[in-house]
């Protein structure tokens, strides 16, 4: 909802026949961009000759010089590598009429107030400036003061800041028992899709890990793997080949995962409004969600921060005796429950494609491959398909995974030969 109040009116303030740069989104990470820019581009199909570039650090510089240089409308961007750009004289911001700092207290908390401070002067004074943060401390305030005229201040506060729809509970754990409890608690639970969230990138390592070698379809996404990684961790996890995503918050920072079951806080955060935004991946759009989050004894004043902060009473409930829990016998119980989850709906696996929206490659080509004559598969087996600028990713049922290989290798994608692999 966020993304379309800011895209919907820039996109109605393009000149779409000139390919200058005339809108600039502002986001604290790579993942954040890269959702933006998709919703820009599916709100803006409509527009005919849209051009959107994502301008994030951790890629490859080499392609976004080349569609800069080309001409783009809108560009999607974090703060650094937008500044890089700007430094290097590829980035033009003198058409920009539209600036949009997304998530602004957080790109302030990873300090980044400098770099958007210097984009902000190098935009053109009679312009746009839409600010979104989630909290209004002095930073925002006063940057609001220094770089919007006239600004209206809109709040959209609700009377409690998690869904009631959410079934929030905890336990209390001794940090040698909390990988146990976790266990216990997919077992009890039996989520199709979960994210695990931890507080730092050693956790997120050691629990996906410590999941895979009990069995579970898990996959790990922190701050130090490089975009390709990450993209391929996603689209498994939306792609429902990979079951529970184990993530630290800036690298959960803007995801967006449909149906999403259960969120689990290994660690709990340290500040009350990362809580909020960990257990509202769950319960959305009516859907009923749960929350389970694990916590010591120390941390008691934490829960308590979170309750008066959300406006919501935390259902505390006791674990069972962890050290009486058969450690071999536990795992063997989650595979069997989690197996029964998807036990009669299709089990998926990924395959990536060579070829992406700067290859002219859309949905319905790749749907069309494995469902015509040459594919022959059901509509049904086929599962989410995502296309990225260079790569596309398609789900596919377990039991046509090789036919489905075997088809788009040997046959043609939209007329092309493509290098197909199924993602590990």
């Amino acid at each position: 909802g966020k993304t379309a109040a800011f895209s919907l009116p820039t996109l109605a303030r393009l000149h779409l026949k000139t390919r200058h740069v005339q809108a600039m989104v502002l986001c604290p990470t790579r993942e954040l961009c890269t959702q933006v820019a998709r919703e820009i581009r599916k709100l803006g199909r409509r527009c005919p000759g849209l051009q959107v570039v994502i301008l994030s650090g951790g890629t490859p510089i080499g392609p976004q010089l080349g569609a800069l240089e080309k001409g783009v409308h809108v560009v999607v961007g974090t703060p650094g590598r937008v500044l890089d750009h700007l430094t290097r004289g590829s980035l033009d911001l003198s058409s920009v009429r539209t600036v949009v700092l997304d998530e602004a207290d957080r790109m302030l908390e990873m300090g980044f107030q400098e770099d958007m401070e210097k984009i902000l002067k190098r935009a053109p004074k009679d312009r746009q400036t839409v600010l979104f943060s989630a909290t209004f401390p002095k930073t925002i305030e006063l940057m609001s003061r220094n770089y919007q005229h006239n600004a209206l201040r809109i709040t959209v506060a609700a009377e409690t800041r998690t869904v009631e729809s959410i079934r929030q509970v905890v336990y209390e754990a001794v940090p040698e028992e909390r990988f146990k409890a976790l266990l216990w608690i997919l077992e009890q639970n039996q989520p199709e899709t979960a994210i695990v969230f931890c507080n730092f990138k050693t956790s997120v390592v050691e629990v996906a890990k410590g999941l895979v070698d009990a069995g579970v379809s898990a996959g790990a996404l922190h701050g130090d793997l490089e975009q390709f990684d990450r993209d391929r961790v996603m689209a498994k996890f939306r792609n429902h080949s990979v079951r529970i995503l184990v993530a630290t918050d800036v690298a959960a920072r803007g995801i967006d995962v449909e149906n999403l079951d259960l969120v689990v806080n290994y660690e709990l955060p340290a500040q009350p409004e990362v809580y909020v935004h960990r257990v509202g991946r769950t319960g959305r759009a009516g859907q009923k969600g749960r929350a389970v989050s694990l916590f010591s004894s120390r941390e008691r004043p934490k829960l308590q921060l979170i309750e008066q902060y959300a406006k919501v009473k935390l259902q505390a409930k006791e674990l069972p005796s962890m050290r009486q829990l058969d450690l071999d016998g536990l795992q063997d119980r989650l595979q069997k429950r989690l197996d029964e989850v998807v036990e009669g709906a299709a089990q998926m696996r990924t395959l990536m494609i060579s070829a992406g929206r700067k290859d002219k490659m859309r949905p319905g080509d790749i749907l069309g491959a494995l469902t015509g004559e040459a594919g022959g598969l059901a509509g049904a087996d086929i599962g989410k398909i995502e296309i990225h600028d260079r790569l596309s990713y398609v789900a596919v049922a377990e039991r046509v995974f090789e036919k489905a290989l075997w088809s788009l290798r040997n046959g043609r994608i939209k007329g092309r030969k493509c290098k197909v692999d199924p993602v590990r």
